[in-house]
Formats: structure tokens, sequence, C-alpha cells
């Protein structure tokens, strides 16, 4: 039997993004981030007029914070000892929106941490990703993670059977997001949800079938 899977996002679940990525826009680039919903892009705001900034300028902020200022981020507290434990039993995966571009520098950036693990650097919704991953490596039981709900409901939709763990490791922005609604928990803290995932690993089951309204 193969060894069960857990595919974990990145940012804001084992490194946080948002703080330093706002410290970094402010300085350079004289832009304010102040989430006050659950809304990324609108949270961008132009310190000397206070407009949002369009859509189509975000991405290139994000680009260049990928591409220059990783080194910014840290460890979400507990978040590298919780995959050593997770991966002593399971096999893990690294699926970040950080696209191919920056695929090698978010591996060498959890490798210095030591963490060392395959990383994808996907764009767009994860289902598919997801998908893929189980039909290639056919676990025996599988686990994702994510900080975004739209992920969720991706891989809902096209993995059903993967156990979802909605985790905002960022404090400044946890309470602004709801729990997912397609997922089957949400944790925020390592402690608790290290304990979580390794119970799903242990069970050995598939996840329930999603109800998806």
């Amino acid at each position: 039997m193969t060894r069960p899977l857990v595919i974990t996002d990145c940012d804001e679940v084992l490194m946080h993004m948002v703080v330093p990525f706002a410290r970094w826009v402010d300085e350079e680039h004289g832009v304010l981030f102040r989430m006050e919903d659950a809304s990324f892009a609108g949270a961008l705001k132009r310190k000397e007029c206070g407009t949002p900034l369009e859509a189509a300028e975000v991405w290139p902020l994000l680009d260049g914070f990928f591409r220059t200022e990783m080194g910014r981020q840290t460890e979400i507290p507990g978040a590298i000892a919780a995959m050593a434990a997770i991966g002593d039993i399971a096999d893990i995966v690294v699926l970040t929106n950080v696209g191919p571009d920056h695929q090698a520098a978010r591996g060498d950036q959890l490798a210095a941490l030591g963490f060392h693990a395959p990383v994808i650097g996907s764009r767009g919704g994860k289902g598919e990703p997801v998908r893929a991953l189980i039909e290639e490596r056919r676990p025996s039981v599988a686990v994702f993670i994510d900080d975004l709900p739209n992920h969720h409901h991706s891989v809902a939709i096209e993995a059903p059977e993967v156990w979802r763990l909605h985790f905002v490791g960022e404090p400044a922005i946890a309470d602004k997001v709801r729990p997912a609604k397609h997922a089957h928990a949400r944790i925020d803290d390592w402690s608790e949800a290290q304990g979580w995932i390794l119970a799903r690993l242990a069970e050995n089951i598939p996840a329930p079938a999603p109800q998806l309204v």
C-alpha cells in the first residue's frame, strides 16, 4: 500500500506572507495593505490618495515580492516541526500559487529551514493539481491544507475523497477569513493542526462526500 499524502500550501500555512509583503509594498511602492475583509486585492490602497489598486496591478507586486523579497518571510510557529512529524508517516508535497517561475526559490526557502519536500508552483484553482497528484501517487489517504476557501471548494469538486484543513496561520488576517465552507475543519495553530492531520492519516479512510451547494 502506498504511503499517505499531505498536500500543503505555503504562505500563511508554513510561512508568514502578508505582513512582510505589507511592509515591502509600503516601503518600496507607496502602497498600504489594510485587510478589512477576505479580499486580498481590495486591501491594497495607494498611500497618497487611498484609492484601491486595480486587479491588474496586484500580481506584478506579488511577482516582485516573490522574485526578490522571500527572505523577509519567516516560519509560522510550529510549522516545520509539524511537517517533520507528519513526514515520518506520510509523503508531503507543497502546492503553492507562486507560479512556476518561483517554484525553485520556494523550495530553497523551505530547505533553508530544514524542510525538504517536492514543491509545485501552480496558479489558479488547486483542485486539478491535487487530482493529478492523487492519480499519480495513489495514496492510502490524503490531506489538503490551505488558507484560501476557494481552493478548498476547488479540491472538494475535483478530489472529494481528500480531507481538507483550512489553516490561516497569520494572526493579522485570521479573523478576517471566515471558515471555508468546503473544508472539514478550521484550525489556525500547528500544535492542534498536527494532531488533527495525524488522526486523519491514522484512520486511513477517505473523506466523506461534500455537499457542493
